[in-house]
């Protein structure tokens, strides 16, 4: 059967990037790490939560941008705080529950639960909600929930 496994590029950074990973996310592998010196050349196959990813040292050619995001859905508050802090350890925080990893790749740190409110038949709550998320840096699952449920 056929899959898919995203592929990141970095520049010299892909065994530190991979191991990072494998400790942030509890149940995840480390397969191989093939280090080679220097920046370029080190490959290695790593799995997130039964994602599997590979990461390779290409050189300066291609830059890592937030064009492409990891999506984290976490199930409560205590999940959107762990991943919060540790994927964003020595990168930058930025809006609407989206940050920069030290490794420049960009992850979405989404509750579940505001998913749901977004996409709720309730047209009018789904935009209290999401006018909630946009004025976030770290989504609140309390905060959306007040807004999705405020009557006007």
């Amino acid at each position: 059967m056929s899959s898919i496994t995203p592929f990141l590029w970095f520049n010299g950074k892909a065994a530190a990037a991979a191991r990072f990973y494998t400790e942030v996310f509890k149940d995840s592998t480390l397969p191989y790490v093939n280090e080679v010196p220097g920046d370029n050349g080190t490959i290695a196959a790593f799995e997130l939560k039964g994602r599997k990813f590979m990461a390779f040292d290409g050189g300066p050619m291609f830059e890592i941008n937030p064009a492409i995001s990891l999506m984290v859905d976490c199930d409560n508050q205590d999940e959107v705080d762990y991943f919060w802090e540790r994927l964003g350890e020595g990168g930058k925080y930025e809006a609407c529950g989206w940050l920069v990893d030290q490794f420049g790749v960009s992850w979405q740190i989404v509750p579940i639960a505001m998913m749901e409110m977004l996409g709720s038949p309730d047209h009018e709550a789904a935009g209290r909600a999401f006018a909630a998320m946009m004025k976030m840096t770290k989504l609140e699952i309390s905060v959306l929930q007040a807004a999705f449920d405020a009557a006007d």
